[in-house]
């Protein structure tokens, strides 16, 4: 059995497991070199170092996973947990096997012991240190190379949409141009500093929005419409993008929605949108689930240029209007999403990449995939709170954490690139960069 160069070992578990916990789902060497016996966590990197990366090695009775820092430490054992150990003795060996479908078990030599995660708690979250146990689904992960290997991008007419990459803006309506969207204190950290007719201009193509329900409608604010000044309803936006597209064709747009309104009252809202219907994608209507993403080329020739999406769940409709009978999709249906955060305004970031949609209820893993349908993939790129320096430094970072992180971590590329300020540190460049090849995970 051979293995890329630089695996990075990883749970399908702990691929949603970390919306709550202090791990990421990745085994991680300390920053400095492992001293031999060093008990390993998972962990989450901070910035943009690694030290979290094995080559798989065949060695007598087994392989070894060596560290790419160091390749005379290895991941192995001491006692009944997993440790940094020195290479060349029987506790850095393990037999690797194939499991289920893309995943392996790590087993010790000479015994029925697996390496892996112990139970989480009800409601709770895995423990960070993995260990010695039975087999089972906690012992399975993956061997995934980092950066993925890359193959060409096919030619314009023959990309599929889930094979492009876009340029999507955090908070788009937050631009402090437009209109109020906030409190007077919050208004002073825009997410964006263009308006929405700028941002199309520019090239963004993704816009996620947060909307809330007012007497006047689904009425596009942060956190609460109160003592907002000048707010924009979302029906203005959207008719400032559909207006776009019809200039533009062959152009794609897709809206992502914070959604606090009814959905009486979103139908309501997008009808006042002229010619919506006329460009809107109805990916269900499609035959996406079976037979995959159409191409660009495809879309561009029906004049199908915007999809919108809501991050309420079908269940919170149920037994009443459903949002996709008017052509609102339900996000955790068509997509996977990382956890939105990636610290406060200033200081370290995390740079880990774990699904957003884990926890009470909801397991929808980033490396999801299913028979015939591949799940598009938003990739969230910010923090807390938006400081222009700290965006400008974390957009120039951005490919880094694409490339070594984030593909890794949902064996995939993503489909959306969400970010605040845009205009800052060239994110477009590492957009570009993605959009000239596709992944093989």
């Amino acid at each position: 059995m051979t293995y890329p160069r630089r695996d990075r070992l990883r749970s399908p578990h702990l691929a949603r497991a970390c919306a709550v916990a202090a791990a990421v789902a990745a085994i991680s060497l300390p920053a400095l070199p492992p001293a031999s016996g060093g008990s390993v966590a998972l962990h989450r990197p901070k910035g943009d170092e690694d030290h979290q990366q094995w080559t798989a090695a065949a060695v007598p009775g087994g392989h070894e996973l060596r560290s790419t820092d160091d390749a005379t430490h290895c991941l192995g054992r001491s006692g009944t947990e997993a440790a940094v150990v020195a290479c060349g003795g029987a506790s850095a060996v393990w037999q690797v096997t194939a499991a289920d479908p893309g995943t392996y078990a790590l087993g010790v030599p000479g015994s029925t012991d697996r390496l892996a995660l112990g139970a989480a708690p009800a409601g709770g979250v895995y423990p960070e240190r993995p260990q010695l146990g039975a087999d089972g689904p906690l012992a399975r992960w993956y061997l995934t190379p980092a950066p993925l290997p890359q193959a060409t991008m096919p030619p314009a007419d023959q990309r599929t949409l889930d094979q492009v990459t876009f340029l999507t803006a955090h908070n788009a309506y937050a631009n402090g141009v437009d209109g109020g969207f906030a409190p007077p204190f919050v208004n002073f950290f825009p997410n964006q500093s263009r308006g929405i007719a700028q941002q199309l201009d520019d090239g963004v193509r993704g816009f996620m929005m947060d909307i809330h329900q007012t007497p006047d409608g689904a009425i596009l604010c942060h956190d609460s419409c109160t003592l907002v000044s000048r707010p924009v309803a979302l029906w203005v936006d959207v008719q400032r993008m559909v207006d776009f597209l019809e200039r533009h064709p062959g152009q794609f747009v897709t809206v992502f929605l914070e959604d606090y309104v009814s959905a009486d009252v979103l139908r309501a809202e997008l009808a006042r949108v002229d010619g919506l219907q006329d460009v809107l994608y109805r990916p269900d209507q499609d035959g996406v689930r079976e037979h995959g993403w159409p191409t660009t080329a495809d879309l561009a020739a029906r004049g199908k240029q915007l999809m919108i999406f809501t991050d309420r769940t079908r269940a919170a409709d149920s037994g009443g209007l459903t949002r996709d009978s008017f052509g609102v999709m339900y996000q955790q249906e068509w997509t996977v999403e990382n956890y939105w955060s990636m610290g406060s305004g200033a200081g370290s970031s995390d740079w880990s990449c774990y699904s957003r949609w884990y926890g009470s209820g909801v397991n929808v893993p980033l490396t999801r995939e299913e028979t015939g349908f591949h799940p598009l993939f938003v990739m969230n790129h910010f923090r807390d709170t938006t400081l222009s320096g700290t965006a400008a430094t974390d957009n120039g970072k951005l490919l880094n954490r694409i490339q070594n992180f984030c593909e890794p971590a949902a064996r995939k590329k993503p489909t959306y690139v969400a970010v605040d300020r845009y205009d800052l540190g060239n994110p477009q460049s590492a957009v570009d960069r993605l959009n000239g090849y596709t992944v093989v995970p």
